[in-house]
């Protein structure tokens, strides 16, 4: 995670869309605010008070960055709604004994919005230093400790994985029966569709992820990234027995490797592949801290989606899926398939 959040609009939006996170972040910062339906709100004047900043550097930053903080949360008031407003606070307003028509205020999602942008305020340095520490230790909390297998805790991925065994058997049975190669064949495959579906081989996935020795490389992977593999095994084998059967011998890896070269270029695979880059990419560097160098374009922010589906109520781990009647069945229909 960067550790300087004024650079990077993804970085904060990571953050921002992680409501586990801000629910800890309030709990723990106790920053203040007006309650109205049912949330926290702040007004630019207490914004220039709990940054120790002025009225028009709070200006500048709504005009520069007015979009970013309006999707968090920043609204303008007029008319009825600012009636209301004012009554549910009691009048209790910034610009005493003036008419007020209009009024900004901020949700506390904002208010760390703003946190994260503000380079003049020392407060607002504190305060980014410290919702980088919630951040990492919700993100541990709610994973059991253990991000590493936090692909694990999507639904979706025992399904995904059991999958991808049975079509890796399938591209497997193929590599044994149509290519002419010793038995280094197999890792040396299974390596070169890591690199096609995500440009890295086990080795260099394994240093960024800081794999100890005992740890499977597709225990760790997103459910995506694991279709992505399985529809190039399924395809791969098809094709390599096809042009085995074509050739009336068995295949060279050269001519493997052109029907590899052919698969990274399908643009019906296209879509998948970029989104298994996508998603890992994206979802190791908030959730894992680690930094796909060879994906880095691939980049972006991870939506509120994912924080549930990792962090949420409806995320288990392993253990908790597989005592579960549901997942059992799931199994059966994928093997009587």
């Amino acid at each position: 995670m960067a550790n300087d959040l004024t650079n990077s609009q993804r970085d904060r939006q990571n953050i921002l869309n992680n409501r586990y996170a801000i629910e800890k972040i309030e709990e723990h910062l106790g920053l203040g605010g007006f309650n109205y339906q049912d949330t926290v709100v702040f007004t630019k004047q207490q914004l220039a008070a709990l940054f120790e900043i002025n009225d028009v550097t709070i200006e500048r930053y709504i005009t520069n960055h007015g979009e970013e903080l309006r999707n968090n949360g920043y609204t303008i008031l007029k008319g009825q709604a600012l009636k209301e407003f004012l009554k549910t606070t009691g009048g209790v307003l910034i610009n005493e004994g003036s008419k007020i028509t209009v009024l900004g205020i901020f949700t506390f999602r904002a208010v760390l919005n703003i946190a994260m942008l503000l380079t003049e305020s020392d407060r607002a340095r504190m305060i980014r230093s410290r919702i980088l520490d919630i951040v990492i230790e919700v993100i541990a909390e709610r994973s059991g400790g253990h991000t590493r297998y936090i692909n694990q805790r999507d639904i979706g991925y025992l399904p995904s994985a059991y999958q991808e065994f049975s079509y890796r058997q399938v591209f497997t049975n193929a590599l044994d029966s149509y290519l002419d190669m010793g038995k280094a064949k197999y890792g040396i495959y299974a390596n070169k569709i890591y690199q096609l579906v995500f440009q890295e081989n086990a080795q260099e996935y394994r240093r960024i992820l800081n794999l100890e020795r005992k740890d499977k490389v597709r225990e760790t992977l997103y459910s995506e990234v694991l279709k992505a593999i399985s529809s190039i095994e399924n395809g791969l084998a098809v094709e390599i027995k096809a042009k085995s059967e074509q050739l009336e011998r068995k295949l060279q890896p050269s001519e493997l490797d052109q029907l590899m070269e052919v698969a990274a270029n399908n643009p019906y695979l296209k879509p998948i592949i970029e989104d298994a880059r996508v998603k890992m990419a994206s979802r190791d560097l908030t959730f894992r801290d680690a930094l796909h160098q060879k994906l880095a374009s691939y980049i972006q922010t991870v939506p509120e989606s994912d924080f549930e589906k990792f962090l949420g109520e409806a995320s288990k781990s392993l253990e908790e899926q597989l005592a579960e009647p549901d997942t059992l069945a799931v199994f059966k229909r994928l093997k009587d398939r």
